[in-house]
């Protein structure tokens, strides 16, 4: 896939010669402009440079919304969290941010300082990705969110991973998402879990819980 392929995306530079960069993957009809706001929040250090990359998903319809078309990374017909995803659209929604990241090391960013993020459908490709990468990269940003298809995960890497979860989603129920941190503490990653008193959203105790990680592993 060229550049020309890659999926359209906002790119926000925190300053000049990045040395790092954040896919970031935005949740179910939404689109790439939907975290941009964390950029800012975040305050990055002037000594660290991040490119931050906010992809469009593919517009595709979705059963579950009466086969409306929108933004999707897939399709699923049920909201009971049971196997109604599409296999096949989860792997090739992978496959495009597996490009993304191929386009950030082109740009001269270090695969180990790659990291994906993602919100909802978002996180779950950020999951699938991050765990099934053919190089290590920087970590995994996972909220609210959990991970389909986990018997079909043969990890390639063992990421580290920020998973969070609001406590009252309704979308994505808490439980889903604690089997999602149960596979991935038994697959050997490198685990931060946090669970704050929120519906199926971010708030800002995460925004500023996620800054803390990430600068963690800029700074080393």
């Amino acid at each position: 896939m060229n550049a020309s392929e890659l999926l359209p995306a906002l790119r926000i530079e925190t300053g000049a010669h990045p040395t790092a960069a954040v896919i970031w993957l935005h949740g179910l009809g939404a689109d790439g402009h939907d975290f941009e706001p964390v950029v800012p929040e975040f305050d990055l250090p002037a000594t660290t440079t991040v490119r931050f990359v906010f992809p469009h998903a593919p517009v595709r319809p979705v059963t579950v919304n009466a086969g409306m078309r929108m933004r999707a990374w897939y399709d699923f017909a049920r909201m009971d969290l049971v196997g109604s995803e599409t296999w096949e659209h989860i792997t090739e929604s992978v496959q495009q941010v597996r490009a993304l990241m191929a386009e950030e090391v082109r740009l001269g960013i270090a695969p180990e300082r790659v990291f994906l993020a993602g919100f909802s459908q978002g996180g779950v490709i950020a999951l699938h990705a991050g765990l099934t990468h053919h190089e290590p990269i920087g970590g995994v940003i996972a909220l609210s969110t959990y991970l389909p298809f986990a018997e079909r995960v043969a990890p390639r890497q063992r990421p580290a991973v920020f998973l969070a979860h609001g406590q009252h989603d309704p979308v994505i129920p808490l439980a889903a998402a604690e089997r999602a941190r149960d596979w991935l503490k038994d697959a050997g990653c490198d685990l931060r879990w946090q669970v704050y008193p929120m519906q199926h959203s971010v708030c800002m105790p995460e925004i500023a819980d996620i800054r803390a990680w990430l600068l963690e592993r800029l700074m080393s």
